[in-house]
């Protein structure tokens, strides 16, 4: 297909990923500072002879605040929204509400240009399905996850109850959810206890230079420590004891996924691990914060019931 857009990875979004139809409607939801991407999925959508909408919004302020309440509306209106934000919308009660309608949704906060050429976008969409449900298939039935790294991380999960998602990218049936570009396997932990070194991205932080130290009690963050903690606390304070809330443990599956500060693909990193602080309603948890930050954790060590688990 020649695009006017002139990424490839926006066919491979609507048509591969997303099975956008001739007669869907499909909502672009962005903000000013991510136009040029958007734009390029809705000239693409147009070329599909799809009915096209784009809305644009002022950039929200911080990982998972809602949209405006238009915007909102109309996510549940419509059959596939793509959401190229500065902030990701993926922790919202209004992408939850699309997906009860019915709605696909396909997230894809900070998405860079160069994301749109090159890394986890890129990569074969069936290789990246493969890499996520084989993963999986190694946590079933695992009712204790163990995190170790060199820098010193060491903290147990209890999952016992808890449900894995699969973000595989393939988001074709009504009201599935994944982001983009895809590959992880993620949850929300009913507990966790002990310390986290966080040594790649954080989300709002971008790439750490120095490693920043989280410890955790009953699935709380009751210390932050880093050179840059105090950006972390400036962020989670004002929103109460939910802010803090260890809400989910991720692991990356996509193999061309790298780390570049951007979390929405450092988080798909295969070899990596993920936590992140805050909402996790949307996930399969029930504490509502307002945000969610995530943090990689580059070389971990994993364990299920205490048997390493091969992430390479």
């Amino acid at each position: 297909m020649s695009t006017i857009s002139g990424y490839q990875s926006s066919w491979t979004i609507l048509h591969t990923y997303l099975g956008l139809k001739q007669t869907e409607t499909v909502l672009i939801v962005t903000d000013t500072l991510q136009l040029k991407i958007a734009k390029s999925l809705y000239d693409t959508a147009r070329e599909m002879n799809c009915d096209a909408i784009m809305m644009t919004m002022p950039p929200r302020s911080r990982h998972g605040e809602e949209p405006p309440r238009a915007v909102a509306e109309a996510m549940r209106n419509v059959d596939v929204v793509i959401a190229p934000t500065t902030m990701s919308l993926t922790h919202t009660s209004a992408r939850k509400l699309a997906n009860d309608a019915g709605v696909r949704t396909a997230s894809m906060p900070g998405v860079t240009e160069r994301m749109m050429i090159e890394g986890g976008l890129t990569a074969n969409p069936k290789e990246v399905m493969d890499n996520t449900r084989r993963l999986a298939e190694t946590f079933k039935g695992a009712s204790q996850i163990r995190l170790t790294s060199q820098l010193g991380t060491d903290i147990n999960f209890d999952v016992d109850d808890s449900k894995w998602n699969l973000d595989v990218g393939c988001c074709k049936e009504k009201g599935c959810s994944t982001n983009l570009p895809a590959g992880e396997i993620y949850t929300a932990p009913e507990n966790c206890t002990g310390t986290v070194v966080i040594d790649g991205s954080m989300a709002g932080l971008k790439l750490l230079k120095h490693p920043m130290k989280i410890r955790v009690e009953q699935g709380v963050a009751v210390e932050v420590q880093g050179d840059r903690a105090n950006e972390v606390l400036k962020i989670i304070n004002p929103l109460g004891d939910e802010a803090r809330n260890i809400a989910e443990l991720g692991i990356g599956t996509n193999p061309l996924a790298r780390i570049i500060g951007v979390v929405l693909e450092d988080e798909k990193v295969m070899g990596t691990a993920h936590i992140a602080l805050g909402d996790n309603s949307t996930i399969g948890g029930n504490v509502v914060a307002g945000v969610h930050l995530d943090a990689i954790i580059r070389k971990p060590r994993v364990f299920a019931d205490g048997h390493e688990i091969a992430l390479l």
